[in-house]
C-alpha cells in the first residue's frame, strides 16, 4: 500500500467503525464464536491459575467497566470487528456465560498465553489450549440445541455464525524460542515445527466443521520479532529494527496455512474460509498511521512483559502502537480491525475480506429475519 493509501485509511477508521454500528439495525451474522490467545482473551483466564491474567488497572483503563481481562488499554481488535458486525455488546467470555440469549450471540473462548499445543505457555500457569476451547464450544453447541429445541435447528443457526480462529503466536513466543524450557526449539527446524502447529491446528478446524462452522476467518501469525518484549530479550537483528529470524519463523506457518485455506476451500464446499495476513498488516511505516512509539510499550512493565500493577501509563496512548511488551493498544486494534474487516489493501486478505466473507453467505436483512423466526 501506498502513502497516500495508508494516509486515507487512517482518516477513515474511526468514521468507519462509527457509520457501521449505526448502519446495522441487525447484526450480520447471527453468532460470533472466537477462538485465539491474549489477542482475543477477554477474560477467561481471570479465574485461571496463571500469571498470563490482566484483569488490574492499569489494563482497560479506556473501557468503560475498567479491567475486564483484556490484554490492552480499551477493545480488542475482535470486539472492533463484533461493532462492525452491527452487535450491540462485545461477545462474552466463555467463562462468564450464563444466560441463554447471551450464548445465542456467540462465545469467545480465547485465552492469553494459549497456543496451538497443549504444552505451549504452560511455565507461565495454566491455559486453555486450542484444542480445549474447541472441547468448549461443543459444550455451547450442545446448550444452543437444547435452547432451540433440536440439533437441527441449532445446526442451521451455527452454519450462519462466523467462526474466528487467532492462535500461534505463542507457539513461537512462549514454545519455540524458549530452548531453556521447552524442547521443540531443539527438535524440529522452523519448517518442520510449522508443519507440526498446522496439522494440529488443521484437526481443530475439522472439529468446528463437523459442529457447524461453514464461514470462517484464520488469522495468520504477526511479526513477533518486532513487538518490545522480543527485542528487549533478544536484540535487533543487524541492519534490522526487529528479530527477523523470529519474524522468519513464523512465515514458515503463514504460508503453510494458505495452503490450508486452499485445501479447505476446495474439499468443503458448503463452507468459506480465509486467511487474514496479520505479518502484513503490522508492515510498513508506523509513523504514516500516526503513530510516534513503536518498540516501546505504554505502560511500566514487569520481568514478564505485563504492566506492573496500578503504575500510571502513557496519556497518549492513541501515539503508540503497544500497550504493554506484547499487545497492541486499542488505537492498533482500530486500525487492524477496520482493515481485516474491508481490505485497505489486496494482500490484507485471501481470497476475500470479512466483509466479503459474510456478503457471500447471502446473510442480508431477509435471510437473517428468518434465522431469528426459526430461532424462537
Amino acid at each position: 500500500m501506498g502513502i497516500i493509501g495508508l494516509l486515507l485509511m487512517v482518516m477513515m477508521t474511526a468514521l468507519f467503525t462509527a457509520s457501521e454500528i449505526g448502519v446495522n439495525a441487525k447484526p450480520q451474522v447471527p453468532c460470533f464464536f472466537i477462538f485465539g490467545d491474549s489477542l482475543a482473551d477477554n477474560g477467561n483466564n481471570n479465574q485461571l491459575l496463571t500469571l498470563a491474567k490482566v484483569n488490574y488497572k492499569p489494563y482497560g483503563i479506556d473501557l468503560p467497566d475498567g479491567p475486564t481481562g483484556r490484554f490492552s488499554n480499551g477493545r480488542t481488535t475482535v470486539d472492533i470487528i463484533a461493532e462492525l458486525l452491527g452487535f450491540d455488546k462485545h461477545i462474552p467470555a466463555f467463562a462468564t456465560l450464563n444466560s441463554s440469549s447471551n450464548l445465542l450471540s456467540g462465545a469467545n473462548y480465547a485465552s492469553g498465553a494459549a497456543g496451538i499445543l497443549r504444552p505451549t505457555g504452560k511455565h507461565m500457569g495454566d491455559n486453555i489450549s486450542l484444542r480445549r476451547q474447541v472441547k468448549n464450544h461443543r459444550i455451547t453447541v450442545s446448550r444452543i440445541g437444547d435452547i432451540l429445541g433440536s440439533k437441527r435447528l441449532a445446526k442451521e443457526r451455527l452454519n450462519k455464525c462466523l467462526y474466528w480462529v487467532g492462535i500461534g503466536n505463542n507457539d513461537y513466543i512462549n514454545n519455540y524460542f524458549m530452548p531453556w524450557i521447552y524442547s521443540s526449539g531443539n527438535l524440529y527446524n522452523p519448517d518442520q515445527y510449522a508443519d507440526l502447529l498446522i496439522q494440529n491446528y488443521h484437526s481443530q478446524i475439522l472439529e468446528l466443521y463437523n459442529h457447524g462452522a461453514r464461514m470462517v476467518t484464520l488469522v495468520g501469525l504477526g511479526q513477533i520479532g518486532c513487538t518490545p518484549n522480543s527485542i528487549s530479550v533478544y536484540g535487533a537483528s543487524e541492519g534490522s529494527t526487529c528479530v527477523d529470524y523470529m519474524n522468519d519463523a513464523v512465515q514458515f506457518f503463514n504460508k503453510k496455512l494458505i495452503t490450508l485455506v486452499d485445501q479447505l476451500n476446495s474439499y468443503f464446499i458448503d463452507a468459506k474460509f480465509i486467511y487474514i495476513n496479520s505479518y502484513g498488516l503490522g508492515s510498513g511505516d508506523p509513523t504514516i498511521a500516526g503513530f510516534k512509539v513503536w518498540n516501546v510499550g505504554c505502560c511500566v512493565v514487569n520481568d514478564i512483559g505485563q504492566c506492573e500493577a496500578l503504575e500510571s501509563p502513557c496519556k497518549n496512548r492513541t501515539e503508540y502502537v503497544f500497550w504493554d511488551s506484547f499487545h497492541p493498544t486499542e488505537a492498533s486494534n482500530l486500525i487492524t480491525a477496520n482493515r481485516i474487516y474491508k481490505a485497505y489493501d489486496p494482500s490484507d486478505s485471501y481470497p476475500m475480506d470479512l466483509t466479503n466473507l459474510v456478503q457471500s453467505f447471502g446473510l442480508n436483512a431477509e435471510t437473517m429475519a428468518m434465522a431469528e423466526v426459526t430461532s424462537m
